[in-house]
C-alpha cells in the first residue's frame, strides 16, 4: 500500500465510531448490525461494548468469527462506489471485568464514547475485543489493498498516535 492510501485509511478508521458488524446466527445465516466501536489501547483490534439482549452479542458468544465494515458516509452526491471503505474479518473475545487489561480498555472506550459510561454498570453489557485476521481497504476506483493482521495493527497504532 502506498503512503497516500495508508494516510487515507488511517483517517477513515480514526474518524468513525459507528460501524457495521457482521455475525453468524445459529443456522449459519449472516446478521449485520450497526454498533459503536473503539480502537483497543493495545492496537490489537476494536473494542465493542454490547448487550447480551442483542442477537449479534449472543452470536459472538457462540461463534466468535465476525466481520466489521467502516465506510465513509454517503453524502448523496457522486458515485457511491468510489467511497473509501475498510472491511475486516476477525475473532471476538469476551473481556470480563476481572480480566487483565479490562480497566484500560474500559477507560479507552469511555474516553472515545463518553455517553457509554452508564452502560458499563448494566449487567447485560459485555466488552469484547474484535481482533483482526485480515482486512481489505478500497480507497476508490482502482485503489484496493489486502491487509494482514500486522498491517491492520499498524493502521490502528497510527490512529492511536494521532
Amino acid at each position: 500500500m502506498d503512503a497516500g492510501s495508508k494516510r487515507h485509511l488511517v483517517s477513515l478508521v480514526c474518524a468513525q465510531r459507528w460501524v457495521a458488524l457482521a455475525t453468524l446466527c445459529e443456522d449459519g445465516a449472516p446478521l449485520a448490525s450497526s454498533v459503536a466501536c473503539v480502537i483497543s489501547p493495545a492496537a490489537d483490534g476494536f473494542l465493542l461494548h454490547l448487550s447480551r439482549l442483542a442477537e449479534h452479542t449472543r452470536n459472538l458468544l457462540e461463534r466468535p468469527a465476525a466481520g466489521l465494515v467502516i465506510g465513509k458516509p454517503d453524502g448523496g452526491a457522486g458515485d457511491p462506489q468510489t467511497l473509501p471503505r475498510f472491511s475486516m474479518q476477525g475473532t471476538a473475545t469476551l473481556r470480563p471485568a476481572d480480566s487483565s487489561g479490562y480497566k484500560l480498555a474500559r477507560q479507552a472506550y469511555v474516553a472515545r464514547l463518553p455517553h457509554s459510561e452508564p452502560r458499563f454498570e448494566f449487567s447485560d453489557f459485555e466488552l469484547f475485543l474484535l481482533s483482526a485476521v485480515r482486512g481489505q481497504y478500497v480507497g476508490g476506483f482502482a485503489r484496493a489493498f489486502t491487509l494482514d493482521a500486522e498491517g491492520i495493527g499498524d493502521i490502528l497504532r497510527d490512529c492511536l498516535d494521532r
